[in-house]
């Protein structure tokens, strides 16, 4: 017994590695095929027979075709969090979340990621999906704002921030210019619409 005991923890690493490989090399030979054909041209047993595993194997790892496309869903919330409890002392809360979005958005300077963000964009299933997942984060940040801002659990100004704030990633993603809708969108937050609407 006291060897099995020494060899378990090991067994439950490689067999941790072993299925943390599996599903990379799942996500990764679906994003190609994406990348390749579109989205709409490939099918779960394409995908399946690429990466070598059954599509029994697929949806062990992935519960939806959609899921295939993103597999960071943990971390984002972490990020997310992070801004917003680990700031600088000085640095407004809504500075923090700006910078934040920004950083995301400016990822699609790199080919790689702007190609990601495009076969997103243009694929309607994709982007609602990703705008759910990124919406799911909405009570968690509620929490962290009012946590940070002393605010009651539940208040409903720090709920209606985390909102908005999450929302101004689809204005990033629909615009030609990301930095400006961001900017525009936080600037809004932080001064309301009296002293930012433009003059018509």
């Amino acid at each position: 017994m006291g060897a099995t005991q020494i060899r378990e923890p090991q067994a439950q690493g490689r067999r941790e590695r072993k299925k943390a490989a599996t599903r990379k090399a799942i996500a990764d030979a679906a994003l190609r095929l994406f990348l390749e054909r579109g989205y709409d041209n490939v099918g779960i047993r394409e995908i399946a027979d690429t990466a070598d595993v059954s599509t029994a194997t697929l949806f062990k790892h992935f519960p939806s075709k959609e899921a295939l496309v993103f597999d960071m869903d943990t971390d984002r919330e972490a990020g997310l969090l992070d801004a917003v409890r680990k700031r600088p002392q000085e640095q407004p809360l809504l500075a923090a979340l700006r910078d934040y979005v920004l950083a995301g958005a400016h990822l699609s300077q790199d080919a790689e990621m702007a190609q990601f963000l495009e076969l997103i964009r243009s694929t309607p299933a994709l982007s609602e999906y990703a705008h759910r997942m990124w919406m799911r984060h909405e009570s968690a940040l509620t929490q962290a704002i009012a946590e940070a801002s002393g605010a009651p659990q539940g208040n409903p100004t720090c709920r209606a921030l985390a909102h908005f704030a999450l929302e101004t990633t689809a204005l990033a993603r629909a615009s030609d210019d990301p930095r400006t809708a961001v900017e525009s969108a936080f600037e809004l937050l932080e001064h309301g619409w009296n002293t930012t609407r433009p003059n018509v």
